[in-house]
């Protein structure tokens, strides 16, 4: 078949290989001759976790992080140039989505080499399916701005754009700074927009939950360190029609809630 790029997605979390991470997929996987990661070492477990026939300290890994400058890449495809199977791997999900490896992606299609998808677990297009928000107008945005100031800003101009094309948006976070962003969304937004909250996708801590963010404003919430996607949508006046049922959350008598 000669040599090709094969994006490999990974699991989202340990121990969930057999449900995350489709046999085909394995299979082919244990066919690679090389890897190009995030991380070698958290590549290493994850084939030792599927299984990989070959001595993992003898399986070439070649690292392609947020470090890895622009002049190193071509150097990273020249065993796919000889002919060889070589998969890319991040640390959780899909590569280069939200993650590392774009640009290797498009230097590869430049050369004329072949890429090749595998089927897994994306936490955004998993988050979107569970989140009863609009799957036909939707948009990644990565991470918000860390200052509080600058993230308000941001959320109200998603919040205008959701209004506006009847979308949802989309955005993640580091999970130690959670419980802040969630603070700033409560804050920031209209009562009526609604919020989907998905945390640890096919853990087994998985929890999602969409609700208005004035019925957030009445729930204790803890999202501290569990990777979480936020999804929200902004609707017309009085069509804001969210399940209140959902798991994620504990409600907070009304005595007790924030003002």
């Amino acid at each position: 078949m000669g040599g090709a790029l094969y994006l490999v997605p990974t699991s989202l979390g340990p121990d969930v290989l057999p449900a995350s991470v489709p046999p085909g997929v394995q299979q082919t996987v244990l066919g690679l001759e090389g890897f190009i990661a995030e991380n070698a070492r958290s590549a290493r477990r994850f084939l030792k976790a599927l299984g990989y026939p070959l001595p993992l300290a003898k399986v070439p890994i070649a690292e392609l992080n947020e470090h890895t400058p622009a002049a190193a890449l071509p150097a990273l495809l020249a065993p796919v140039r000889a002919g060889q199977r070589i998969g890319v791997l991040s640390e959780a999900g899909c590569p280069a989505v939200a993650d590392p490896g774009t640009a290797l992606i498009a230097l590869a299609h430049r050369e004329g080499l072949r890429v090749v998808p595998l089927v897994g677990p994306s936490s955004l297009l998993l988050a979107l399916m569970a989140s009863g928000l609009s799957g036909q107008r939707f948009c990644f945005h990565g991470y918000l701005p860390v200052e509080r100031d600058d993230c308000t800003r941001a959320l109200r101009m998603l919040e205008s754009e959701s209004l506006a094309r009847q979308s949802t948006q989309i955005f993640i976070e580091a999970p130690y700074r959670n419980a802040r962003l969630l603070e700033t969304i409560l804050s920031a937004c209209r009562a009526d927009t609604l919020l989907c909250l998905a945390a640890e996708l096919t853990l087994p801590g998985e929890q999602i939950a969409t609700k208005t963010v004035a019925q957030w404003r009445s729930v204790a919430v803890d999202l501290q360190r569990r990777p979480t996607v936020f999804l929200l949508q902004a609707v017309s006046a009085g069509l804001s029609e969210a399940p209140c049922r959902g798991s994620l959350g504990q409600h907070i008598p009304r005595k007790a809630r924030p003002r």
